[in-house]
């Protein structure tokens, strides 16, 4: 509880989460795309250009997966943070589009996730939860002008007169900011809303 009695902020680390699922996934991806582009010289080197053809896509797409990693890393380790609080939910992000927003704004806000059913190249199933916050202005025609750095959230991702702010694949953000919202957004909160299964191949 703060000085005042009232329960402290929720602060969600966005951008050391993002660092690292973005230096695992780098360093994954970086080090197969090595193995393919090996193995593809070792299929030239034995005869076999159709397999080393396929092996060397693949490890050019893989290893360009990793470098792109490193080339966004700044971009992607930047500092931001979600902040919610008795006064609104607000988006502290110095280098990039910060925006705030306060209750008295919002008509609606949920969080919605999608389990994503994600085929691995060696036939693993691997199983990630993708989780966003859906924001409904009480009245788009004021909101919208007033919060143009939201613009790029605006109807995102199927969603219809409100704000999507996707999270990625982030399970363990859902118990923190579920409470977050039940505290200081009740009146508003509708809660957390499965949207299904999706397929995806990587």
């Amino acid at each position: 509880m703060t000085a005042w009695g009232a329960p402290p902020p929720v602060v969600i680390d966005l951008g050391k989460s993002d660092t690292r699922k973005v230096l695992l996934g780098g360093s994954v991806a970086g080090i197969l795309g090595i193995l393919a582009l090996v193995g593809a010289v070792t299929a030239f080197v034995d005869g076999e250009p159709v397999g080393g053809g396929i092996a060397a896509v693949i490890g050019v797409a893989f290893t360009g997966i990793g470098v792109m990693a490193v080339v966004k890393w700044k971009t992607i380790s930047r500092p931001r943070k979600l902040i919610i609080d008795p006064q609104g939910i607000r988006l502290d992000d110095p280098q990039g589009m910060p925006w705030a927003v306060g209750w008295q704004e919002l008509g609606a806000i949920s969080l919605s996730r999608t389990q994503e059913r994600a085929v691995q190249l060696a036939d693993a199933l691997v199983k990630r939860t993708l989780v966003r916050i859906d924001l409904h202005p009480r009245d788009p025609h004021q909101f919208r002008p007033a919060h143009p750095t939201m613009e790029p959230l605006w109807e995102f991702h199927r969603v219809q007169n409100g704000y999507r702010l996707p999270l990625g694949d982030s399970a363990s953000f859902i118990a923190p900011l579920d409470h977050a919202f039940r505290t200081f957004a009740p009146q508003i909160y509708r809660g957390v809303i499965d949207e299904g299964f999706t397929v995806g191949l990587h």
